[in-house]
């Protein structure tokens, strides 16, 4: 039975993950700061330590009281984390990096692991804190990541974009459920074809599982609904799944504008439209849900938890006015 170190493991991703790994007779250590409840406290393949993953002796000693032989790194933000994790984890049998697709050129509508650059990191960004150097801070870390398997690091990295599923604590579609799902009317930016590629969160934990004994050292991948579809589309679906909920409202850039709004005031909207190349990773035999169970079990995951904890969109009476000019 292969001993797993989850870096993260008790919120989102890493909770999925640690899930998947279980699921296939892996053992898992958490290694988290403990400041969130261990939803694995009840099991017996599940052991947790504590300590800051940005600090370097939590890394080291972590590697000698586990002595893991696989490590997955879902919470490294900066790439000095990653620079220490390839160092410490040299010999293990594989080291995953969990990167971002937001390590894209944003420039390039589609995202391709051979041939869309990354975008560059500088030094100031790769010890930034901020929202606004994420995706240079995640690029930085992948360059690392692949970088020390050309020195014999068993290293890979996963690139997934707008995870959305079960225990999200982000507010990117959770926004749209609840404008659906509790009103009459939603404002759609432009005329919905708008395509913003997303991941639904439970294929990024089986392709992780997968690039553990399929992927090649080296080597990124992209992780997708292997069907993605326009911001129209989704507001049907989720309209679908939810049994009914608001109709949507078409508002093109001027009528935004009339209201002091613009497309980027709503979550999902990234400026250019992007879709992720995802036949390297199904090559490998990965499939992702179908989008219609996807998207069903978020709305019944959303429901059960409530809907209004979140921090997304324009305020909700800038909303209503446009609503109201536009019947």
């Amino acid at each position: 039975m292969s001993s797993v170190l989850v870096i993260g493991g008790t919120r989102f991703i890493g909770r999925h993950i640690v899930s998947e790994l279980l699921d296939h007779a892996y053992r898992v250590t958490l290694l988290t700061r403990g400041n969130r409840a261990n939803p694995f406290v009840d099991e017996k393949r599940v052991d947790h330590i504590t300590g800051d993953r940005t600090d370097d002796s939590t890394i080291e000693r972590a590697a000698e009281t586990v002595n893991p032989d696989i490590v997955i790194d879902s919470v490294a933000f900066h790439p000095a984390d990653v620079r220490t994790a390839v160092r410490v984890f040299s010999d293990v049998e594989a080291y995953v990096y969990i990167s971002s697709v937001g390590a894209y050129d944003s420039g390039h509508i589609l995202k391709d692991e051979s041939n869309t650059p990354l975008v560059p990191c500088s030094r100031e960004e790769a010890t930034d804190d901020s929202f606004e150097t994420y995706e240079a801070r995640k690029a930085e870390g992948d360059r690392i990541a692949l970088e020390a398997a050309t020195d014999g690091v068993p290293a890979l990295s996963i690139r997934p974009t707008m995870v959305y599923g079960p225990y999200n604590h982000l507010g990117f579609l959770q926004y749209w459920i609840d404008r659906v799902v509790n009103n009459d009317h939603v404002v759609v930016p432009g005329d919905g074809n708008y395509v913003c590629h997303r991941t639904y969160v439970k294929d990024i934990a089986s392709a992780v599982r997968i690039l553990l004994e399929e992927g090649e050292f080296g080597e990124a991948y992209n992780v997708g609904d292997q069907r993605p579809i326009t911001m129209g589309q989704m507001i049907d679906l989720i309209r679908t799944v939810s049994g009914g909920g608001a109709e949507p409202i078409y508002a093109s850039p001027r009528e935004l504008a009339h209201e002091g709004l613009s497309s980027h005031d709503f979550p999902l909207y990234m400026g250019n439209p992007f879709v992720m190349s995802t036949e390297k990773l199904a090559s490998l035999g990965w499939e992702s849900t179908p989008i219609e169970d996807a998207m069903e079990r978020t709305v019944e995951y959303n429901r059960q938890n409530g809907l209004d904890d979140y921090e997304m969109g324009p305020p909700v009476e800038d909303e209503h006015r446009l609503i109201d000019s536009l019947m």
